[in-house]
């Protein structure tokens, strides 16, 4: 039987803005909370799908305005991406530390079903 674990979906959710000190630890650490935790915690493969797919589409956009910021559209789309790749994280996270629903991250492709 799966526990109730607020804390643990936050941390899934705040685990994203290590994006802000490192490359990709913003990705590999949610993947690697969600892997290991997704069978033990209620709600955690929904939430844990819905922070990688969100990283993922942030990754593909900055790749996309990095290669764009020639013709200087690039730098807006890098700016959008930070902060979505901020404020996101925390508004969920803050959900998820009250239980409740996951709220939709804006622009976010599904990679993963």
């Amino acid at each position: 039987m799966k526990k109730q674990d607020t804390q643990m979906l936050s941390i899934l959710h705040y685990s994203q803005l290590l994006n802000l000190f490192t490359l990709v630890g913003g990705l590999i650490v949610p993947i690697i909370l969600w892997q290991v935790k997704k069978d033990e915690i209620d709600n955690m493969d929904a939430h844990g799908k819905a922070v990688v797919n969100f990283q993922l589409s942030l990754l593909l956009y900055g790749v996309i305005g990095s290669l764009t910021m020639i013709i200087l559209v690039g730098f807006l789309i890098l700016l959008v991406v930070a902060v979505l790749g901020t404020v996101f994280p925390i508004i969920n996270g803050i959900k998820a530390s009250k239980g409740e629903a996951l709220m939709k991250y804006p622009l976010s492709i599904t990679f993963i079903k």
